[in-house]
């Protein structure tokens, strides 16, 4: 049942904010996107307080170069747009304003109100968790509303100091990742935090303190309640972070990673220590070194190696009941990837490209006559022997084959010939059907 909830006053906050002027940081102007800047002086020359918020001021104070650079004042988002033709507002569940710099955007939120009181459709919860909240407030009840610590820090371009309700510059220096709040509520509210938790705690190299690390053992199962179209962009952002290894590293320690990957979780704890996690790693090593090289990394192919063993194991009992190769990979290609997406929502561009993957292996181990060939002009063959590489690295018994089609690419027409030849020997022949 729906619990529809309104805040009718501002409820104010009985605690003095530390503010630390700036000559106590490190953040200077030198170092904040024009674009953000511009923002802030025109809010502030418009009569509004304008603060940076969030990851921005928390990077800048651990000396890093921030991704995005947020904004929080008191203006409405009505208010906003009125300041900068080049505004949209979007969302639902909190009302934005996003300014456009061409494909650059600098968002804009409205300082969060504090409790929430009783019906006016403002806010909308269901079993203690936040559906929309267009409940506005000051930077007070802001800070409160603010997941961690370390992201509740705000950078006032009035004065150019540093202003901090929660404790979060003890934080940053402590290196620990702390809910504001109660940690319960902030979990049951958006059990994303957690996620989030462990995201920012393996970025940055901090420790979760016990009193949020402690729950998320317990509530880890409140994930299954999240709009599987929500998990999937949360999932690129901890495993596509440069950080892939520790990230699934920790999600399993937390019991998380078994509520994303329900699959991959049964075959890992049956082999614990054996292939299956091998392969994982492997590819997890890969994907964190090709962001190291500035290297594209496909979401697909991540998808492909998280969900090879489910897969390849489906596939073998579709066989063992006399379903042919190509029926069980196919078949247990579309049941694995139709249960993931239940539980997370992947574009199809990125499942169609893992089914392609998948449905090269056995293809690569043709080498007779021109299919060679033809596989090397297949739009998928490069993602598809990286992925081959990869089950040899990890134990597969296809180490032959891989460096066969490593030294095929390479070669020269003369010797592509004698690779084939050589392989061709290889394979049994074919009985003929002798013709009546």
């Amino acid at each position: 049942m729906l619990d529809v909830a309104l805040q009718t006053k501002v409820a104010k906050i009985p605690i003095t904010p530390r503010i630390i002027p700036r000559s106590g940081h490190i953040i200077s102007r030198a170092n904040i996107d024009e674009r953000a800047l511009k923002v802030l002086y025109r809010l502030n020359n418009a009569g509004f307080q304008a603060f940076l918020v969030g990851g921005s001021v928390r990077d800048l104070l651990l000396g890093r170069e921030p991704k995005d650079f947020d904004v929080a004042t008191d203006a409405l988002p009505e208010q906003v747009r009125e300041l900068f033709r080049n505004c949209r507002l979007i969302g639902r569940r909190f009302r934005l304003a996003h300014v456009h710099f061409g494909r650059d955007i600098i968002e804009v939120a409205t300082f969060r109100g504090a409790d929430a009181a009783e019906e006016d459709g403002r806010v909308l919860t269901e079993d203690g968790r936040i559906l929309r909240d267009n409940v506005y407030g000051n930077i007070d009840n802001d800070a409160w509303r603010r997941d961690f610590t370390v992201n509740a820090l705000y950078y006032n371009i009035e004065d150019f100091s540093v202003v901090d309700y929660v404790g979060g510059m003890d934080d940053i220096k402590a290196g620990q990742i702390r809910v504001v709040g109660n940690t319960q509520q902030r979990f049951r509210e958006d059990p994303v935090r957690m996620l989030r938790a462990v995201r920012f705690a393996v970025k940055l190299g901090f420790s979760i303190h016990p009193q949020t690390a402690t729950p998320i053992f317990e509530l880890a199962p409140l994930l299954s309640e999240i709009p599987p179209a929500r998990l999937f962009e949360e999932i690129l952002k901890l495993f596509l972070g440069g950080c892939a290894v520790q990230t699934f590293e920790q999600l399993r320690h937390y019991g998380l990673f078994g509520q994303l990957f329900p699959q991959v979780e049964v075959c890992l704890s049956e082999e614990e220590g054996g292939f299956p996690h091998m392969f994982l790693a492997r590819a997890l090593q890969n994907t964190d070194r090709r962001i190291a090289e500035g290297k594209p990394v496909t979401p697909a192919f991540l998808i492909s190696a998280l969900l090879w063993d489910p897969m390849r194991r489906l596939a073998d009992e579709h066989r063992a009941h006399e379903l042919s190769p190509a029926e069980a990979d196919q078949l247990a290609s579309d049941t694995v990837i139709s249960q993931q997406i239940s539980r997370i929502a992947m574009p199809r561009r990125y499942t169609q490209m893992t089914r392609e993957i998948w449905a090269l292996q056995p293809r690569l181990t043709r080498r007779v006559g021109g299919t060679p060939f033809r596989l090397l002009s297949h739009p998928r063959f490069r993602a598809a022997y990286d992925f081959l590489v990869l089950r040899a690295e990890a134990g597969e018994e296809v180490t032959e084959l891989a460096e066969w089609w490593t030294e095929f690419q390479s070669a020269k027409e003369a010797r592509r010939g004698e690779l084939i030849s050589a392989a061709s020997k290889t394979v049994p022949g074919k009985r003929r059907r002798r013709r009546r």
